[in-house]
C-alpha cells in the first residue's frame, strides 16, 4: 500500500474546499486530475473517503478516521519544508566546531559575536589537542576544524586564517626578563613547562629546537595553556605559548614576553574541512564570518610584540 504526500495535501484541500474543482484550483491542479488521485487512493486503500451531501462533497466516517490521522503528517511535511527553508535562508541550523586548545580565546570570541547576529543557528564546540582533531576529522564529525598545521594524510579543504606567533613567557624576576637580543642558544640553560604529548605546539616547538641542534629541557607537563602560564608566574619555568592566549597576563603584567633569537616562532591557524564532507549554507556563512573577524582580532595584539 502506498499513499503519496500529494494525495493527503488534496484530502485536507478537498476537506476545506467541500469541492475537487475548488481543491483542484488551490492546488494548482485540473479537476479530473484531483479525481483521479482519489479514486487511485481509495481504490488502494479499499475504503470510501467522500461522499457528496447536495452541493458538498464531505467526508465519510472511514475518511474523518483516515483525515484525522493524514492532516497531522500534511502538517508535519509542511514543518519540514519550511524548516529547509529556513536553514537555507540562514535563519536556523547546527554548526558542530572543533578546536585546538591553543585557539581557545579566538574561536570562543568568535562564536559569541556571530551568534549575536545569527540567533537561530546554534553553535556546539568542542576544544582539544591536534591528535583528537585529527581522529574526528578522520570520522568526519566537525563541520569546522581550527588548529594549526593541516594534516597531510588525508583529504581536507584548509585555508589559512591568521598568525598564531609563538613567543617565550617568564615571570617578571626572571634572569632573563630585561635583556634583549637573547641568543637562541641560551635557551638550553633553562627548563621548559610544555604541554602534553599530542599537541600541536609542542611537536612543532621540539623539532624546531631538534633543527637547530639545541636540546630541550623539559620539567614539567601541562594539559592547557592555562596551566602553563599559571606554572611560569609562579616561576617553576618558562613557557612556549600562543600570543593570543596571552592578553589578559600581559595586561596585568604578571608575566613578560622575552626577546629571544629567533622568536615569535611564526605560525598559522588554518580553517580545515574534511574534502566530500557537505557545506550547509550556516557553516559557509560561519566560515566567512571567522575569516572578517580574524584580522580585527589578530591586529589587537600586534601592541604587546612592539613593546
Amino acid at each position: 500500500m502506498r499513499i503519496s504526500i500529494r494525495q493527503l495535501q488534496i484530502i485536507d484541500a478537498i476537506v476545506q474546499t467541500h469541492s475537487y474543482s475548488s481543491a483542484a484550483e488551490r492546488l494548482h491542479m485540473t479537476q479530473p486530475a484531483v479525481s483521479m488521485q482519489m479514486k487511485n487512493l481509495e481504490s488502494n486503500i479499499g475504503l470510501t473517503l467522500f461522499e457528496r451531501k447536495g452541493k458538498h462533497i464531505v467526508l465519510t466516517s472511514a475518511g474523518k478516521e483516515v483525515h484525522r490521522c493524514s492532516h497531522n503528517i500534511t502538517v508535519q511535511y509542511d514543518d519540514l519544508l519550511e524548516a529547509i527553508h529556513e536553514i537555507k535562508e540562514l535563519h536556523h541550523g547546527r554548526i558542530k566546531v572543533s578546536s585546538a586548545t591553543t585557539a581557545n580565546h579566538l574561536i570562543t570570541q568568535m562564536i559569541a559575536n556571530f551568534s549575536k547576529v545569527h540567533t537561530g543557528i546554534s553553535v556546539a564546540l568542542d576544544i582539544t589537542n591536534r591528535q583528537q582533531l585529527l581522529t574526528q576529522l578522520a570520522d568526519m564529525e566537525p563541520d569546522i576544524v581550527l588548529m594549526g598545521e593541516p594534516p597531510t594524510t588525508m583529504d581536507v579543504i584548509s585555508e589559512k586564517l591568521i598568525p598564531n606567533p609563538l613567543v617565550i613567557i617568564a615571570h617578571l624576576e626572571h634572569p632573563l626578563a630585561s635583556q634583549d637580543n637573547i641568543p637562541f642558544t641560551d635557551m638550553e640553560k633553562y627548563d621548559f613547562i610544555i604541554r602534553e604529548e599530542g599537541s600541536g605546539t609542542r611537536a612543532t616547538i621540539e623539532r624546531f629546537f631538534y633543527e637547530r641542534q639545541i636540546e630541550f629541557n623539559s620539567n614539567l607537563t601541562m594539559g592547557s595553556n592555562e596551566a602553563i602560564k599559571h606554572a611560569v608566574i609562579a616561576g617553576l619555568g618558562l613557557g612556549i605559548v600562543s600570543l593570543h592566549t596571552l592578553k589578559l597576563e600581559l595586561e596585568a603584567e604578571k608575566l613578560i614576553i622575552l626577546d629571544v633569537e629567533h622568536f615569535p616562532l611564526q605560525r598559522y591557524w588554518h580553517i580545515v574541512r574534511r574534502k566530500g564532507k557537505h557545506l550547509l549554507p550556516a557553516v559557509a556563512q560561519f566560515q566567512k564570518f571567522m575569516v572578517q573577524e580574524a584580522k580585527r582580532y589578530a591586529e589587537g595584539y600586534q601592541q604587546f610584540l612592539k613593546k
